[in-house]
């Protein structure tokens, strides 16, 4: 096979391409490599163009043209992370890698294959280095591994600067003394682990200073071989550590944050967005390289996306299904020259939503990670941080264990070895509803560990029951600790205290306690967790809101809440009236059913209603019917006789007329026809006879005036009445 060395790639810098035979570039690993290989007219632009490595002493394959034979038009190939495009147009082969890793490192062939073979176009020798990006006194280690076993015995430097020179840092054949100096030689460590082919450097307590390329290196004399290259970018802290806002929201939730930034800030500059863990930054998500993808601003690592927007001048940080342990001190930054420079300091709040139903217990966990503050004091606050109304604290438990009040039912314990701290509210009432937070408590100072906030539903039922008839209420507990506690029944009265109108305190054992108060009986089944009450004879008064509770000291804690409506009980009436708008049926009360059934009554009385409701209507339809038959009736026999006849041999020949009528009065039915106006609708032409029955006083003209050819005059009797 010939290989020829004709140029080297231009790595990811647009524009920049090594015209130098046999030179050596690099990049940083994660950036997309634009290389172009041109070919010269010899080449026949028809044949494959391929694109090679060399690995283990072996010509490795990567990506290949389609045969121009099978597909004369496809001039494209793709292969995992690299495409190969011959244009023939500009004379020259285009290879894109994208995702570079340090282990791409190697050497690669552009070639086209001829009748001989593989002829080589290019040959670029290819270095690929990390790029490390830390804050002042952070650590950074960085591990060189080498295959050649006969390598053990070489001494091992870390060099900095490019690799034609080194500045030794650190070498395996040398310790320096002065471990305490701030030089960079004494916060370096390297060591050479033989067998297992590697050497690991180590730097400490990084300086702004620090920033520089560095590489791995054998050391032969005074020649020095790189074994690995990385890049180190060192900031200093974050500025603005007092947070500039501060954005709180509920697990689950999703917030969006925005940054904006002034003129001064050039759009082009990277933007990131860090978060402060355990006193180091740690970098979450941060926009593309503007030299690489000048047209991508937009960057999602994990559930957070960042978002450069240079028209408004902001950075929009989406962060979706934030969770407790989210909260913390959080930095929008851009990168200049100096490091990475502060936009803006957000302090991250997130709180956990509970929700629970009234006589359910609830139980937090509140960790803290630094073992001093052990004997520190810990508190349980409701409302917001900036004051706490104390329910528990860790150095004071109360005594009154059976009160209804909030800090009697709070329970908190401080596991010292776990370092958490354990809060647990029992016999929840919807009253419980707020934000809590755990704190430390340090003489008058309280510092947030967690937030929580805590939503307490109350149960509900609606019953309506007719007057005089009787109604059933379960109410059912979960809780079988429950079982043991008396149950009460009470009615909530104008100033939202509860009366008890029977309670199961002074029933007898078992697991079926009956207890019984006028008309009402609670019976609560301790297997079924169910408790019952039945109110018998309803009145009117009964109505009103009433709760099923337990019954501690004196102390009620609702379980459910029942709204009761008591309606009056409809009954018959022995003869039943027409109904007409706005007014209603009653009936005696004698005719109530009993009410042992209550349902089936319901069912009578509402059919019995309807069936003489239809039976008044059929009559009233009835009557009406009749009325107007009568009517039409004597209309038709009047008009009988005044009627005037139309007689044609030929119908279509017949002019039409518009007849008008005219009476004494509109609302005689007995008047008789005065006259009629006969109006001619069409032209007639002269030779079109008319044809015409007329009264005789309707004819005040001569006939030859009319065209009329001939007319029949008939005089009939006029129907005479009581007026004559």
């Amino acid at each position: 096979m010939e290989l020829r060395v004709l140029l080297l790639l231009p790595l990811c810098f647009p524009g920049l391409q090594a015209q130098t035979p046999d030179a050596e570039e690099s990049g940083f690993e994660g950036s997309t490599l634009s290389i172009q290989c041109p070919y010269t007219a010899e080449t026949d632009h028809h044949q494959q163009k391929s694109w090679w490595v060399m690995r283990g002493g072996r010509y490795k394959l990567l990506v290949e043209t389609p045969k121009p034979t099978e597909h004369p038009y496809i001039t494209r190939a793709t292969n995992g992370k690299v495409t190969i495009q011959d244009d023939a147009r500009h004379g020259a082969v285009y290879i894109t890698m994208t995702n570079v890793q340090a282990e791409d490192s190697g050497t690669y062939y552009c070639a086209y294959l001829s009748s001989h073979g593989y002829i080589t176009l290019q040959t670029i020798s290819l270095k690929v280095f990390k790029e490390l990006r830390k804050w002042e006194l952070d650590s950074v280690s960085v591990q060189c591994p080498y295959s050649t076993l006969g390598y053990s015995t070489e001494t091992k430097a870390w060099c900095r600067g490019d690799h034609n020179s080194c500045n030794i840092v650190a070498r395996t054949d040398y310790t320096p003394t002065w471990r305490d100096s701030k030089d960079l030689e004494a916060r370096t460590l390297i060591k050479d682990y033989t067998q297992r082919r590697t050497v690991t450097i180590t730097m400490e307590k990084l300086q702004a200073q620090d920033t520089g390329v560095y590489w791995c290196a054998l050391y032969r004399g005074s020649r020095y071989t790189q074994i690995k290259k990385v890049k180190l970018t060192v900031s200093k802290s974050l500025q603005a550590q007092t947070p500039d806002a501060e954005e709180s929201g509920f697990e689950g939730s999703t917030l969006s944050i925005q940054c904006p930034y002034t003129a001064e800030t050039d759009h082009h500059q990277q933007k990131s967005w860090w978060v402060m863990r355990g006193g180091r930054y740690k970098l979450l998500v941060e926009t593309p390289k503007p030299t690489e993808h000048p047209y991508i601003t937009r960057a999602t690592n994990g559930k957070v996306t960042i978002q450069d927007d240079a028209r408004h001048g902001a950075v929009y940080i989406t962060m979706t299904n934030v969770q407790a342990e989210d909260s913390g001190t959080y930095y929008c930054a851009y990168l200049s020259s100096h490091g990475y420079i502060t936009l803006q300091t957000i302090s991250l709040k997130v709180f956990k939503e509970l929700r629970k139903w009234e006589l359910d217990s609830v139980s937090v966990q509140c960790p803290y990670s630094t073992l001093g503050y052990s004997t520190e004091t810990k508190a349980w606050c409701r409302g917001d941080h900036n004051s706490c109304n104390i329910v528990a604290r860790t150095d004071y438990t109360p005594m009154w264990r059976d009160s209804k009040d909030l800090e009697a039912r709070t329970l908190i314990k401080d596991y010292t070895q776990r370092r958490t701290v354990t809060i647990t509210m029992e016999k929840l009432q919807a009253q419980d509803t707020g934000v809590y937070w755990c704190a430390l408590y340090r003489g008058s100072r309280y510092t947030q560990i967690k937030k929580v906030k805590l939503t307490v539903s109350k149960r509900t039922q609606q019953h309506t029951a007719e007057q005089s008839g009787n109604v059933s209420v379960q109410c059912p507990y979960s809780d079988p600790h429950y079982g043991a506690v008396s149950k009460a029944w009470c009615k909530l009265g104008a100033t939202q205290a509860c009366t008890v109108l029977v309670n199961t305190k002074s029933s007898t054992s078992g697991y079926l306690r009956t207890a019984q108060q006028g008309r009402v009986t609670i019976q609560d089944d301790t297997r079924q967790r169910i408790v019952t009450v039945t109110l018998e004879k309803l009145q009117t008064e009964d109505s009103g809101v009433y709760w099923c509770a337990l019954y501690e000291q004196h102390s009620l804690f609702r379980m459910v809440e029942v709204t009761l409506n008591i309606v009056g009980s409809p009954v018959l009436a022995e003869a039943p009236l027409p109904v007409t708008a706005g007014t209603s049926q009653s009936t005696p009360s004698g005719n109530t059913p009993p009410p042992s059934s209550p349902g089936f009554s319901s069912n009578v009385n509402t059919f019995i209603l309807l069936s003489g409701a239809l039976s008044i209507l059929f009559i009233l339809a009835l009557i009406g019917l009749i009325t107007l038959c009568i009517r039409w009736h004597k209309q038709l026999k009047r008009k009988g006789t005044t009627q005037a006849e139309d007689i044609s041999d030929k119908p279509e020949d017949i002019a039409q007329l518009d007849i008008t009528e005219r009476k004494e009065s509109p609302t005689d039915d007995n008047k008789d026809l005065k006259y009629v106006t006969l109006n001619f609708k069409s032209q007639l032409s002269p030779e079109d006879p008319l044809y015409c029955n007329v009264e005789p006083r309707q004819s005040h003209r001569k006939p030859e005036d009319e065209n009329v050819e001939y007319a029949v005059i008939a005089l009939k009797q006029l129907p005479t009445n009581d007026k004559g």
